[in-house]
């Protein structure tokens, strides 16, 4: 079956052709006007050898060159390498060479380290043009094909290319769309999350343009900057990571003004405190959709849905199309499914899924067992079927013997009154293994100390679950994508 990731552009601009695409600062691009671009620069991506099946990296911001180059590469019918924005010049020319791209394509800040990259690797460079004569049409290609290459985060060494299939990204983008967010042409759609990343690229980009709605970039996030976005470009829907949402309500809560035509909020990429989602919808007076997903899922794969019901703490039921179920963690070799209440490792099936690693077999043979994903993330379904998800496998604390989930911690500490933002993590100890620390950072004007806090969580969780440790922190330590990272967060608290 032809399908092409790039079709998600081309009928928009057939159906709404004098409508905005895209808003980036003062520039607005209609449809028609953005197709048109991706075609005369997949006409130059042509001129330079690619075609079917040829990798080009993307190291771009968040402005619409992006997009014009994204739906350009596969309208060329190549595949579309995207780049972390904040990897080094060494670790930019590991992806070049892991995925043999043929070109890069950069612009701006980020064009020093392209061209560093690109001169280690022998790769050529190129920038977004959109003069010349276009491609007669996009390129067509098979269901099957892989449209873009992601690479994880590589938490547990080198990233890993994922390999997501036409299929993949248009159905995700199709039922984000018309299933999960009901967006329509008169959508206004806020990107504050990077496109490189699965969550911004596919439910915010490829999502908002498949419904013919607006898509608002924002090359950097702040607080009162997307308050301000919201209110001037009349955005209808936000996207973001729970980081996001917390900025957003003391930016509101410090005085700003509500913006008038938000009807909804989607957060995903970690958990959301149901402390900050509630603060954030009686600050907004919208309702918020938390759902789940990962690289390898394209990436939505449940969802707290308006026709299935919402349960904050939740990530809600699969979405249209995808199983969602708890297997043992400890069975390696095959699928053993939980029954309902009991905490195992999620596992998902259906259109959404990966295919597969790019060249590491053997790591695509451990992540899809008997047709199931293995996502990493611990879980636990409730008898009405909502998903919550414990924590990651690798963040689970053991305390004495004892299991601590991170998250479980988090969602107490988050209702203290002073504190703002909190992460828990698990500290060397010679006498139980672990000990449980949290890094906290205060709500501005307060005034707890450590010691506070500690007597606080200590009466509100049980012996083997309060941290014995609290380190006090001005900010947690975020990736671009609004994620805290653990693992640097772990040396500061260390």
């Amino acid at each position: 079956m032809q399908l092409s990731v790039a079709t998600i552009l081309k009928e928009s601009a057939v159906r709404h052709p004098d409508r905005i695409a895209v808003v980036d600062g003062d520039v607005r691009v209609s449809y028609r006007t953005l197709w048109l671009d991706v075609l005369r620069f997949a006409a130059r991506l042509r001129a330079h050898g690619v075609g079917p099946g040829v990798r080009v990296a993307l190291l771009l911001p968040n402005t619409a060159d992006f997009p014009r180059a994204y739906y350009a590469v596969l309208a060329a019918g190549g595949t579309a390498v995207p780049v972390h924005a904040l990897l080094v010049t060494d670790e930019v020319a590991h992806v070049l060479r892991h995925s043999a791209c043929r070109a890069i394509v950069t612009a701006g800040p980020l064009e020093a380290i392209a061209q560093a990259a690109a001169t280690k690797t022998g790769v050529e460079v190129l920038h977004v043009t959109t003069d010349g004569e276009p491609l007669a049409a996009a390129e067509p290609r098979e269901a099957k094909d892989t449209a873009v290459i992601l690479y994880t985060s590589g938490t547990t060494g080198r990233p890993k290319g994922a390999l997501l299939t036409h299929a993949n990204l248009v159905m995700n983008a199709t039922v984000c769309a018309q299933d999960l967010f009901a967006l329509t042409p008169d959508d206004v759609v806020l990107g504050c999350l990077p496109l490189f990343h699965s969550f911004g690229q596919s439910c915010a980009m490829n999502a908002a343009l498949r419904a013919g709605a607006a898509l608002v970039l924002s090359a950097r996030f702040t607080g009162p900057g997307a308050l301000e976005l919201m209110a001037s470009e009349g955005v209808s829907v936000f996207m973001g990571v729970p980081t996001m949402y917390h900025a957003l309500t003391e930016t509101l809560e410090d005085g700003g003004q509500r913006p008038g035509r938000l009807r909804m909020a989607v957060s995903g990429g970690a958990a959301l405190p149901t402390a900050l989602l509630e603060r954030f919808e009686a600050a907004f007076g919208t309702v918020v959709l938390e759902g789940y997903g990962l690289t390898e899922t394209s990436p939505a794969a449940l969802f707290n849905q308006l026709a299935t019901g919402r349960r904050p703490g939740t990530v809600g039921h699969p979405i249209w199309g995808v199983e969602a179920a708890v297997a043992d963690p400890e069975t390696e070799d095959r699928i053993v499914l939980l029954a309902a209440g009991e905490v195992g490792e999620v596992v998902l099936r259906g259109h959404n899924v990966f295919a597969g690693y790019l060249d590491d077999p053997a790591a695509t043979a451990a992540a899809v067992v008997d047709g199931w994903f293995r996502t990493g993330d611990l879980g636990v379904h409730d008898a009405d079927g909502y998903l919550s998800i414990v924590d990651r496998k690798k963040d689970l604390i053991i305390r004495g013997g004892f299991n601590v989930y991170p998250r479980e911690v988090e969602e107490i500490l988050a209702r203290h009154p002073s504190v703002a933002q909190v992460s828990v993590l698990g500290l060397p100890d010679e006498a139980r293994g672990e000990e449980i620390c949290a890094a906290v950072v205060l709500r501005p004007g307060a005034a707890a100390t450590p010691e506070e806090i500690v007597a606080w969580a200590r009466a509100h969780l049980g012996k083997h679950k309060y941290p014995r440790v609290v380190r006090l922190l001005d900010e947690l330590p975020l990736g671009p994508s609004g994620k805290i990272l653990k693992r640097e967060l772990k040396e500061v608290c260390a």
